[in-house]
């Protein structure tokens, strides 16, 4: 496995007055040279001075040069590592069955589920967009604020809300919670890709049915935002963020292999916490 996401870009950033590499990414096709610009002026870059982007040839994709008569650094924004967000004790029913009867399919790729006729789900999965590691960020920056269809719960991060969950296929829910893919609210909900893949989705428009404005637990914006923002810091800058094993085959020292890791020591704390997260207090 690759420790970074380098190996497969087939788009990179140079600081053109020094030749430093400043990121990059793999383009599948979906994501526009406009959406590129507004990355880098607003998410990947701080420049002190007005800056443009100039592409080496016509060959798309290629290497850009990035020119400006001030300094470029690159943004040290926050990234956040995440598990793979599977709920772990049965006070998300509630939230399940609901994402289950707003979505009724992945809403990705399309997949419809045949056997909900049966309430049969195998394969399909609850996917929260903004992950339940990191409640306690929730409530310190106020990003339940995000969440409309909650507004009676005081004093809560909102995180288990509907609107904060998409319904999607298993093997989907892996890759999103990898930051593999993502999906941009402020480019018509397109679904884009960072890694070479066979998986029919780049390009694709997340389905209306879980985003349709008259319905209170509609999936939130800015939920969205903050997934494709953690993205494109996870793919885009630098060296890329790692891409965690994920197969733990019965016998295999899933506590090793996270140690082994990097960021696994952040990783290792998380899958601790979310184990003890619903434990039942004695007494």
């Amino acid at each position: 496995m690759p420790m970074n996401r380098v190996p497969w870009r087939n788009v990179h950033f140079y600081d053109a007055s020094t030749g430093a590499t400043l990121g990059g990414f793999y383009q599948k096709g979906s994501l526009t040279e406009a959406i590129m610009v507004w990355i880098l002026g607003n998410v990947l870059l701080v420049v002190e001075d007005q800056w443009i982007v100039r592409h080496r040839s016509s060959v798309v994709p290629g290497d850009y040069d990035i020119y400006s008569s001030g300094i470029i650094r690159v943004s040290d924004e926050a990234w956040f590592a995440r598990l793979i967000s599977h709920s772990v004790s049965g006070r998300e029913d509630a939230f399940r069955d609901g994402v289950r009867a707003r979505d009724g399919k992945c809403v990705v790729s399309g997949e419809i589920n045949e056997g909900a006729l049966w309430d049969v789900w195998a394969g399909f999965q609850a996917a929260h967009v903004f992950p339940l590691e990191y409640e306690n960020l929730r409530i310190q920056y106020n990003y339940g604020r995000w969440i409309t269809n909650m507004e009676s719960v005081a004093g809560s991060s909102k995180i288990n809300s509907i609107q904060n969950v998409l319904l999607m296929s298993q093997n989907l829910h892996t890759r999103f919670d990898q930051y593999l893919f993502s999906i941009n609210p402020d480019d018509d909900y397109k679904v884009i890709t960072f890694m070479p893949n066979r998986w029919g989705i780049d390009g694709r428009i997340l389905d209306s049915i879980c985003r349709d404005p008259n319905n209170p637990d509609h999936v939130s914006d800015d939920v969205l935002r903050w997934h494709f923002r953690q993205c494109i810091l996870a793919n885009m800058r630098g060296a890329g963020e790692p891409v965690f094993e994920t197969d733990f085959p019965p016998g295999t020292d899933m506590m090793a292999t996270m140690r082994a890791e990097p960021c696994g020591k952040e990783r290792f704390q998380m899958e601790l916490e979310s184990r003890l997260r619903y434990i039942p207090e004695e007494g």
